[in-house]
């Protein structure tokens, strides 16, 4: 067995010892590499590539009772990570509540309430039944209310043929006056006031997207209904689709953090018709595997994190449930589901305060003092920890945004229990226990899983050196052969991992004229330095 004892009695060397003239083309003092290398206790202890952070219960006592009793309902039948409960419920909240409230938390700097959530997991771990069960009131209020509207639909069609009708009629006179070089100025001036007179369509609720492009959602939200959500268990539709191809991905990026921040925002195309969005609302909840997003983050380069995209999600990385969810039968009633989908409809009954032009006018939720001045203190606690050495510093980007999603959150809370006036500290400290757990979700995925490019690389290269001295049995590599044959062939890229496995006492790097090796910590190779 591979291990501290053997490794410095030499032992596991002497094979390297016995064949070292299978690479004498090193040009090496090899038998004095391994007796450098045996000498274990000379090399320092190896420091960790990436940071192991570890998980946080979910703060379940910190929701609405309500919201709380139905997420144990189902998470107790479904048997689903429960923070993926939970975001299913957060979600459909966001998606009520948003058309018709936005939260002020100081002078100049208020925002939506629509939520941005990813749960990152594994296929089958049941996301798509718990958005069915907390999206169920949102599915039935759409189907309501385009039953609803089928006549004001007909309407709308007879209108337009009508409509059509007498343009295509002005249209044709115009043509045969011109022929016959007769005037046709009140032909034109007729056509222009049917321009204005065209009917427009009559605006029903869409709410629910699955798989609709990033340009799509803008155009359906400014043209069909100014609140939605992209409400996916399949994130890989969005993260890999079309639309997020390597030349449209800044463009669509850009529109879904614009949407996120409530910003007006103008779509030109050049093959049909420009449009702009103004006061639209959107909720986005998905669930993505760890290499889909991976795969995203390498096609889109520095882009997701670098134009702010990801710094808007809540995120998740629970453990898995699966090989755990012994069959238990479904209760009879729901009666905690049933009171938690009463809520949303009640709330979503509310008409939605759109303008003249279809835009939203949400009313401004604002803090009371006390939870102000919770909201500073938990706004300058998180900023202070966002410099170089703060332990924020390498999610800066995701914890600059937290405390805006935490007023968010509150703002979510206040309204869905029926909260009257400012918003109450109360809700304010449980909505920020749940966005700072989401906060050490996010310190944990991207410290370990989504890591910059540099430090992607030099873990990359870690385990390909480590994999093949254990394979080989040897305890270094000719660097040209690590570059050829290795997991990295761009020279820059190569070096700088080189450099990054360096600083980090992993690896050291030995030059005999034009010939260099790269020598392994010795503890790597032992079972608890892997």
């Amino acid at each position: 067995m591979l291990n501290q004892e053997n490794i410095s009695s030499g032992q596991y060397f002497q094979k390297d010892v016995a064949n070292v003239a299978n690479v004498a083309a090193l040009n090496l003092d090899d038998a004095e590499i391994v007796r450098d290398v045996a000498n274990y206790s000379e090399w320092p202890v190896p420091q960790p590539l990436t940071a192991k952070i570890e998980a946080e219960p979910y703060p379940i006592e910190s929701l609405p009772a309500i919201v709380r009793a139905a997420v144990d309902e189902v998470h107790g039948f479904v048997k689903a990570p429960l923070p993926m409960v939970a975001a299913s419920a957060i979600s459909a909240l966001s998606l009520a509540i948003q058309a018709h409230y936005d939260v002020e938390r100081a002078n100049a700097l208020h925002s939506p309430t629509g939520l941005f959530m990813l749960t990152i997991a594994d296929s089958g771990e049941r996301k798509s039944t718990c958005d069915r069960f907390f999206t169920k009131a949102i599915i039935d209020y759409e189907e309501a209310q385009a039953e609803s509207a089928k006549p004001e639909i007909k309407n709308y069609k007879a209108d337009m043929d009508s409509w059509e009708a007498k343009r295509g009629g002005v249209k044709d006179q115009i043509r045969q006056l011109a022929k016959s070089g007769k005037p046709t100025a009140n032909q034109e001036a007729e056509l222009r006031d049917l321009e204005h007179d065209k009917p427009e369509p009559p605006r029903i609720p869409r709410l629910m997207y699955a798989d609709a492009t990033p340009e799509a959602l803008a155009y359906s939200l400014a043209k069909q209904w100014p609140s939605g959500g992209v409400v996916s268990a399949e994130a890989g539709i969005v993260f890999g689709s079309h639309g997020m191809g390597k030349d449209s991905v800044m463009r669509n990026l850009a529109t879904l953090n614009q949407l996120w921040d409530g910003a007006s925002l103008k779509i030109d195309r050049k093959s049909s018709e420009s449009f702009s969005v103004r006061g639209a609302r959107l909720t986005v909840a998905l669930q993505v595997q760890t290499e889909t997003l991976n795969s995203f983050f390498e096609k889109s380069g520095v882009l997701a994190r670098g134009t702010g995209f990801l710094a808007r999600f809540l995120v998740s990385w629970p453990e898995s449930t699966q090989g755990y969810r012994l069959f238990t039968e479904a209760p009879e009633s729901w009666p905690q589901l049933a009171a938690f989908n009463r809520q949303i409809t009640k709330i979503l009954n509310i008409p939605a305060p759109i303008n003249e032009d279809g835009a939203l006018t949400p009313q401004m939720l604002t803090l009371t003092p006390e939870a102000k001045a919770a909201w500073i203190e938990f706004h300058d606690g998180i900023e202070t920890q966002l410099s170089s050495g703060g332990v924020l510093f390498d999610v800066r980007d995701v914890a600059s945004k937290i405390a805006d999603n935490a007023t968010r959150l509150a703002a979510l809370f206040h309204v869905f229990e029926g909260g009257v006036g400012a918003i109450s500290l109360d809700a304010f400290e449980r909505a920020s226990a749940i966005v700072a757990w989401h906060l050490n979700e996010s310190r944990r995925f991207f410290g370990e899983i989504a890591l910059p490019a540099e430090l992607s690389d030099a873990v990359r290269l870690n385990d390909w050196l480590i994999q093949h001295c254990r394979r080989d049995h040897t305890h270094f590599v000719a660097k040209r052969h690590a570059h050829r044959y290795g997991t990295i062939r761009e020279a820059m890229r190569f070096d700088a991992a080189i450099t990054e496995l360096e600083a980090l006492d992993r690896i050291q790097i030995r030059k005999d004229g034009k010939k260099i090796s790269i020598l392994v910590n010795p503890k790597l190779l032992t079972q608890e330095g892997a």
